[in-house]
């Protein structure tokens, strides 16, 4: 008799436990639900605010790109215009041999006007070209020793590719010397 009223009491017990948790649990969801839902909207305002970000960094950079192209319409515009040349210089030279009365001086009548004004040429092979040479015979030989299979396509492959990264490198020593004009 006991056992069977400290069973009863155990599970009055448990019961009613039971029915606590559960208001508890309702509240607790509840409240997890509120704060999903307080989540969700500062994901929200976050996601706004990115948007706006964007939009403005948009707008910037149309900005820009508009002010650039202004910039480079004005540069050619000038660069269009015809250059005035205000004065002139008179270039005298000696003659040496091919003048007769001695080797006197006399003005220069424009046959050579271009003498003072342009740079010289540099001559030989440029850096771009040499680089070229270099890195496609290197580069052939290095394919042919790799390829063990097809030592012919390996060289093919090799001189291409060593021809390119000799190129690129040796243009980029001509831009340094100014042989090539930069970008």
């Amino acid at each position: 008799m006991r056992k069977i009223v400290l069973a009863g009491f155990l599970s009055v017990f448990l019961l009613t436990a039971c029915k606590k948790d559960e208001r508890t649990a309702e509240k607790s969801l509840e409240e997890q639900k509120l704060e999903f839902q307080a989540r969700q909207l500062e994901i929200e305002k976050q996601k706004l605010a990115i948007e706006k970000e964007k939009i403005v960094y948009e707008a910037q950079k149309k900005a820009d790109s508009i002010a650039e192209s202004k910039k480079s319409q004005a540069a050619a515009s000038n660069n269009s215009k015809p250059q005035i040349i205000r004065e002139t210089k008179t270039v005298y030279r000696d003659r040496g041999s091919n003048s007769n009365s001695g080797g006197g001086t006399y003005a220069d009548n424009g046959s050579n006007s271009s003498q003072g004004t342009t740079a010289t040429q540099k001559k030989g092979w440029s850096k771009a070209a040499k680089g070229t040479a270099i890195g496609a015979v290197g580069g052939a030989a290095v394919g042919a020793i790799v390829a063990k299979k097809n030592r012919g396509l390996g060289a093919v492959i090799g001189g291409v590719v060593g021809g390119a990264t000799g190129y690129t490198i040796g243009r980029a020593g001509d831009r340094k010397d100014g042989r090539v004009q930069p970008r």
